[in-house]
């Protein structure tokens, strides 16, 4: 099994080459940041997400931080290879809205260091609010928007939905589902973006603390059920993504809830995104840090050894470096979402200019012992991964954490030229 030593391994000529293009890169990221590093450094960081091709695995994820439209276009210029857009609450056609507790008006995000039990200091960021504040036809405007934002581009903008979760037995408000998914697709079908709409249904780190989560079979019956609300629209066609919290259960439960959507939902969902904050039911507000990523590729773990045949995957949670990003890539993810490292101190970013978007972008991809770019280069001197056509390839390594070396690798790291 592949495990990631504390440090990389990778020649010293090889080092100095990425030392020189951090250095060169650093006061301006360029927006075609992965093309220089395909070019230069040979290494291949095309990704997928939703089944679509991507320069680069990172993109931005739901939240304070994909809100406006100003904060779309800065990403679209820093290069982000998608964005999902803040959460909407679904709302049937007279504007009623089951879900309404979870349209609140945004508070002041709070970026601070949070201590995993294992002394490990992360990154976490809180607020008080929850999906997005405005109703519908807001939303409807801002998406198209959005949409409009990224077409040069040809930068995915996918909406993110918060739809009706009944508690214990009641009937799932259908007419929410219906209106709020056939006013995306009018958007969708006017900008003219071609193909089925990609909308990811956001079961939040707020839902887990909520009354009605306390029940493994409510959890379960929602998983069950809302895959086929969401394709029910059947005007056009939908790929859908279901954003998987983790709830207030043990690793076990996290197995099952992944198991139901993959084996009982009809239909599945075409991807995952894997998964949402933690809560904390005594605070009250959802956090990361190392105890979101060590539990997430825990779980990815075990799912893996029970042998659960997976959908395509995107990561989300803690990716506050590239090496995270390359841990679940080893274990099946296909891309990741990032919010939380969009935030930081301006210190912790390897570039000294450009905006956050693309200080970040430039950290995760290149940082000289964090980044995705130094631990693919490691896994290849280590004997885990091979040159394809002269390149090293992101993809190369995605669901390899079970894989053995080449013969005469290990995870060591050899001295390779």
């Amino acid at each position: 099994m592949i495990v990631l030593p504390s440090q990389p391994h990778v020649s010293a000529p090889w080092r100095k080459r990425l030392i020189r293009l951090v250095e060169r890169t650093r006061s301006n990221p360029p927006r075609d940041l992965a093309d220089v590093i395909r070019a230069e450094l040979r290494v291949d960081l095309a990704a997928r997400y939703a089944g679509i091709a991507l320069t680069h695995p990172l993109g931005k994820a739901s939240g304070q931080l994909s809100c406006t439209v100003p904060q779309i276009e800065t990403d679209v210029a820093s290069g982000m290879a998608f964005i999902v857009l803040k959460t909407v609450i679904a709302e049937s056609e007279d504007g009623d809205r089951t879900m309404g507790a979870w349209a609140l008006p945004e508070t002041r995000m709070r970026v601070e260091q949070r201590a995993a039990p294992d002394g490990r200091s992360g990154w976490t960021v809180t607020w008080k609010g929850r999906g997005w504040h405005g109703n519908l036809d807001q939303y409807l405007q801002f998406f198209e928007e959005a949409l409009d934002a990224a077409r040069d581009a040809d930068i995915p903008v996918v909406p993110s939905v918060k739809y009706h979760l009944p508690a214990g037995d009641a009937p799932f408000r259908v007419a929410e589902y219906r209106h709020t998914t056939s006013k995306l697709l009018d958007v969708w079908s006017r900008a003219g973006c071609g193909g089925p709409m990609v909308l990811e249904k956001d079961f939040s780190p707020t839902l887990a603390g909520d009354d009605r989560a306390r029940s493994r079979a409510q959890i379960l019956r929602w998983l069950e059920q809302v895959p086929r609300l969401i394709a029910q629209v059947g005007r056009e066609p939908v790929r859908l993504g279901v954003k998987v919290m983790n709830a207030l259960f043990g690793d076990a439960f996290q197995v099952e809830m992944v198991r139901t959507l993959v084996t009982r939902a009809a239909p599945a969902p075409d991807f995952l995104v894997v998964f949402n904050r933690l809560f904390d039911p005594a605070a009250e507000v959802a956090f990361g840090g190392w105890e979101l990523s060590d539990r997430n590729l825990r779980v990815l773990d075990a799912l893996r050894r029970e042998g659960v045949v997976l959908p395509p995957l995107c990561a989300t949670g803690n990716i506050c470096t590239g090496r995270v990003m390359v841990e679940y890539a080893l274990r099946g993810c296909e891309s990741g979402q990032v919010h939380t490292f969009f935030q930081l101190p301006l210190s912790q970013y390897t570039a000294s200019g450009g905006s956050r978007s693309s200080r970040a972008l430039h950290t995760l991809m290149l940082h000289p012992t964090e980044g995705i770019v130094i631990w693919l280069r490691h896994l290849h001197e280590a004997g885990w991964l091979d040159e394809r056509e002269g390149q090293l390839r992101f993809l190369d390594i995605v669901g390899r954490a079970a894989f053995t070396p080449r013969q005469g690798g290990g995870q060591g790291g050899a001295s390779a030229p």
